[in-house]
């Protein structure tokens, strides 16, 4: 035996790469799908000839948004959450709700944003193909406790 050489161990999958969640036109056809993303729990949705990803649970109280229904509200396709209502922009994760401005004239609510509330990731397609890479997680965002809490242990299994 020769204690000089040595055996070697393919590092862990890179926590930021790409992750492949399921074909391009099943996806279409479903309009969304949950995944595993390094055990991260995401869901990717189609909408409008555009895919966009998410964490699964939504950033308030946990609520299941891909059970939600997709509304436009102030031009921006969001996702509402199925508990409370809460209103997610599909794009950048950000909670809009509807404020009045005491000072002005009219008593008209308007959008506004909360600020990125749920983490987002990035979808690619590559030759029919759909991947999903997680954002920078070492910004936090709202929806990671709930992202942690309900974390997913294993590989990257598909669901629907």
């Amino acid at each position: 035996m020769d204690l000089h050489s040595s055996i070697e161990i393919p590092d862990k999958v890179k926590a930021d790469a790409p992750v492949y969640v399921g074909k391009e036109e099943d996806i279409k056809q479903s309009q969304r799908i949950t995944a595993s993303v390094h055990d991260r729990e995401v869901v990717v949705f189609y909408h409008e000839g555009k895919f966009y990803a998410m964490d699964r649970r939504c950033y308030h109280a946990g609520g299941p948004l891909h059970l939600g229904e997709i509304e436009d509200i102030n031009g921006q396709p969001c996702i509402i959450c199925p508990w409370h209502k809460y209103k997610i922009t599909l794009a950048t994760g950000e909670g809009l709700y509807q404020a009045i401005n005491p000072t002005e004239p009219s008593a008209t609510p308007k959008w506004r944003s909360k600020g990125i509330k749920q983490r987002t990731h990035k979808v690619t397609v590559d030759n029919g193909s759909v991947y999903v890479t997680p954002s920078d997680l070492s910004i936090s965002c709202d929806s990671d406790y709930y992202a942690d809490k309900y974390k997913k242990t294993g590989s990257s299994d598909m669901k629907k």
